[in-house]
């Protein structure tokens, strides 16, 4: 069991997701009778190839053959491995990883975890109880916050003093190793005194660190944790699990630059907003956006320093751009962040300025054409060098080809650009199912009941088929008891309970053939059965005609061969 994730968990995480609700998060979905179709997102196309499935709970391209579960969409659309997918997706949907394979690659990280988290149960108690924290309750009562909001954030605060968490918590060693304690001349003491303490929460709702804000003049304003083994400042968002919590599902995402400003917009009701750690945003940072939202809009002082972090952010974007993803730039007032902003005009018109925040290819031109006089040929020809470097970062679709037509428009005539890489279809090698007729009745009949598990429960099955040997027998035997012990069963959690990556890339190509079932799938799937019935019986009887004597044959062999040969009339 080292190293795999029992079939039982994926079956009851597939059980729990909806593949339509992973896909149609990432891609934009249109229903097609009762299933949704899309422009495949693995090839460029123009006409609406991919479907996904709500019975099935699969998707497949007729266009590139790309095929699969919720767990094998987000695999090979966020480009994650297979241990990856499925904690990502047992968090959105509040499972917790088997406990002998939490932790199994690497150090056991638990002790860790749960001393961060006594860390901020003791943080939060102490904004309660400590005679020092009056000065933070009454700076966060200033800001207008809630207690339900400080709860949902579980906001606390760190006493002034040098070993208060340590002499609270014990475990010297430990505390070291989360970040919570610093060393000076073999001395350890509290990193975090005096300061509002906001706990930063991984995808799972886990505090894997701790922000501080000051009370008073000190410096740093703001002081994070430092990195640790579960604590990455650039793969993680401040507030993106709260929003999480707090939306059922999330359009928009706003990114803005401290933990007051996403507690401040939640406290006026806009609760979509996180925000990067005093780090630029680096591609892990959209990956994460992009999984929870189709959209992401930056926020940044409208200033020159707001604005080249919002240059860097649309280099990171650039990339990340498939079709059915938008990113947006706000800026705001210059001298204002969106704890004061919303504030002053209230969220009705925050959110009114959102709405109108500027698209990435408005500013992408924008910013490239300062200085540039586009109304000279010379001038057009530089612009058109500056933006064609970052219009080939964009993968393909539809976005990538309108930048490079506006590109080809500005400059007066048709542009060859690089293209990228190879598509994504063609460069997994992929091919598409055999067509129904090629099918092999063994190979068919498995086909069949995993795009139909209800064939199983069937009554007067053939049953002399399984006398036959092989490796697909086996399945078709396993597949069937599957769907009889579960009434519920679907395509989706066949595929994906088999443990052997081969079986499982082999039977998800088998579920998204095309099997142009022509009347009754009952009778197709007894006719492949019989057919299989008699082929055990013509094997039997072959290795029943090699005997040296008729007295040497069994009663049921002499059956069989009689069989056979009235087969063969």
């Amino acid at each position: 069991m080292a190293g795999k994730i029992p079939p039982e968990f994926i079956d009851q995480l597939l059980a729990r997701l909806d593949v339509v609700d992973i896909v149609g998060r990432r891609v934009p979905l249109q229903r097609a009778g009762h299933e949704f179709k899309a422009r495949c997102p693995f090839h460029d196309e123009k006409t609406p190839s991919f479907y996904v499935s709500p019975a099935k709970q699969f998707y497949h391209c007729f266009g590139c053959g790309a095929h699969g579960t919720a767990i094998g969409f987000l695999m090979e659309y966020e480009g994650l491995g297979f241990r990856d997918a499925v904690e990502e997706l047992a968090a959105e949907v509040g499972l917790e990883l088997p406990r002998e394979i939490a932790f199994e690659q690497g150090p056991d990280l638990r002790p860790l975890y749960q001393t961060l988290e006594r860390a901020a149960a003791w943080y939060r108690d102490q904004l309660k109880r400590h005679p020092a924290a009056s000065r933070a309750r009454d700076y966060l009562r200033q800001r207008g916050l809630s207690n339900e909001v400080i709860e949902s954030f579980g906001i606390g605060f760190a006493p002034p003093g040098w070993r208060n968490l340590l002499e609270a918590v014990g475990e010297e060693a430990r505390l070291l190793e989360a970040g919570l304690l610093s060393k000076k001349e073999g001395r350890a003491y509290d990193r975090f005194r005096d300061r509002i303490i906001f706990p930063i929460r991984d995808g799972r709702g886990r505090v894997v660190a701790f922000g501080g804000r000051v009370l008073g003049d000190e410096t740093p304003k703001y002081l994070n944790s430092p990195e640790t083994g579960v604590f990455h400042k650039g793969r993680e968002l401040y507030g993106l699990y709260e929003a999480r919590r707090a939306l059922k599902g999330i359009d928009r995402l706003l990114v803005v630059e401290g933990y007051m400003d996403v507690v401040a917009l939640a406290q006026f009701g806009i609760r979509n907003a996180v925000a990067t750690l005093g780090t630029a945003t680096t591609s892990d940072h959209l990956r994460k956006l992009f999984r929870a939202a189709p959209e992401v809009v930056f926020c940044f002082d409208g200033d020159r320093a707001g604005r080249k972090a919002a240059w860097k952010a649309l280099e990171a974007a650039l990339p990340m751009l498939r079709d059915g993803r938008q990113a947006r730039f706000l800026f705001l007032p210059e001298g204002e962040d969106p704890d004061t902003q919303v504030r002053k005009e209230g969220p009705d018109a925050f959110r009114r300025r959102l709405a109108q925040a500027v698209p990435l290819s408005d500013f992408l031109f924008e910013q490239l054409a300062d200085g540039v006089d586009t109304a000279t040929l010379d001038g057009r020809a530089r612009l058109v060098a500056l933006v064609r470097p970052h219009v080939e970062k964009l993968p393909a679709g539809v976005f990538r080809r309108m930048m490079e037509q506006r590109l080809a428009e500005l400059a007066g005539t048709r542009l060859e650009l690089k293209r990228p890489t190879e598509e994504a279809g063609q460069r997994r090698g992929r091919r598409l199912p055999g067509r129904p007729g090629t099918l092999k009745p063994l190979h068919r009949a498995i086909a069949l009941l995993l795009q139909y598990p209800e064939l199983a429960r069937l009554d007067d099955l053939p049953d002399g088929w399984r006398a036959m040997e092989g490796r697909g027998v086996e399945v078709l035997q396993r597949l069937l008891e599957m769907c009889r012990r579960n009434p519920n069963m679907t395509t989706a959690i066949l595929v994906e309970h088999w443990s052997d990556d081969a079986m499982r890339h082999h039977l998800a190509r088998l579920a998204a053939t095309p099997l142009e079932v022509r009347g009754d799938q009952a009778e197709q799937f007894r006719g492949c059965l019989e057919k299989l019935a008699r082929e055990a019986r013509r094997a039997r009887a072959r290795a029943a005609g090699g005997k040296l004597r008729p007295s040497d044959l069994t009663e049921e062999e002499k059956a069989a061969l009689r069989r056979l040969y009235s087969d063969k009339r």
